[in-house]
């Protein structure tokens, strides 16, 4: 079993609109824009990154807006919901900002003995604000969310496979401990872990396979230390016969893939070298940051992405 692996270090999802996107995280949710960076892939596309003060690892939410992409369809195979920690007490504060944003899909749910606030992203994602007893990550209030309330970071994510048992077997073999189960939801999570540390797995054995697109989970990356631990990882998984891929300069940090016998992607990802080794941790995200070898499209990329702010 790993002992390298920490809980989450962010989750990448897909979305439309830019703007709207930025609006939701940054205005909506409170979130901190950490990054302005392009998709490697794709250099046309952002890819924005939302979380506390310094992006720590646990607490950042990625997204590709492409601005014509369709809307993903829920399923199987893939994250469901993503989790976010709030403070106890807090949710009715968070129902009533909601409701004055216009947010969708708001309802109220109890999971594990813990309240929830669900609701929806602009894409349909689907998330969740759980009241989490003594989390005391310190969330970002640089965006008219007190201290009292902000979002603390990731719970966790909450999958929706048909099968769990494999998945489950690889969970116990990254280092997650099975907690409990409840109404036919696995809860695991990692044992001194880094708060953001919870997997639920959801089973629904007849249900069809999720498709990608706008409001969908890309994937979701799991933290490790650095290159050394996450090459640890990454042998002992291609040694139980996961195809992983060689590790690739994310700039902000390391990261290996692998394909989950559940369909959902996996990253690991190292917490080193942070969001601050190209800009001041005081102007994180302001202005737009390019992988070097897309530095050469910066006069066309200023030109041709839409702004962020309204």
């Amino acid at each position: 079993m790993l002992k390298e692996i920490k809980g989450l270090h962010h989750v990448t999802s897909m979305a439309g609109d830019a703007r709207t996107n930025n609006h939701f995280f940054t205005k909506t949710l409170g979130l901190r824009r950490v990054k302005q960076t392009v998709n490697f892939d794709a250099p046309d596309v952002y890819h924005l990154y939302y979380g506390d003060e310094a992006g720590t690892p646990g607490s950042v939410m990625t997204y590709f807006p492409f601005p014509h992409i369709a809307r993903g369809r829920p399923g199987a195979g893939e994250v469901g919901t993503t989790l976010f920690s709030v403070p106890e007490g807090s949710l009715g504060y968070w129902r009533e900002r909601l409701t004055k944003e216009g947010v969708a899909g708001l309802g109220e749910a109890e999971a594990f003995g813990e309240k929830r606030l669900t609701f929806k992203g602009p894409d349909g994602d689907a998330f969740a604000l759980t009241e989490v007893a003594g989390d005391e990550r310190p969330g970002w209030t640089g965006n008219g969310v007190s201290g009292d309330h902000a979002i603390r970071g990731f719970q966790g994510v909450s999958m929706r496979l048909r099968d769990a048992g494999a998945t489950s077997e690889l969970l116990n073999f990254m280092g997650y401990e099975k907690l409990e189960e409840k109404n036919g939801v696995l809860r695991f999570a990692v044992p001194g872990g880094n708060k953001a540390d919870l997997v639920e797995i959801e089973t629904l054995p007849g249900a069809d396979m999720a498709r990608l697109g706008g409001g969908s989970v890309h994937h979701v990356a799991f933290a490790v230390e650095d290159r050394a631990a996450q090459l640890a990882v990454r042998k002992a998984l291609a040694d139980t016969g996961y195809q992983v891929t060689p590790v690739i300069d994310r700039d902000y940090f390391w990261a290996i893939y692998f394909r989950t016998p559940g369909g959902v992607l996996f990253e690991v990802a190292t917490n080193e070298p942070g969001f601050a080794r190209d800009e001041d941790t005081a102007h994180l995200g302001e202005a737009l940051k390019l992988p070097r070898q897309h530095a050469h499209l910066r006069s066309y990329l200023e030109q041709h992405l839409q702004p962020l702010e309204d």
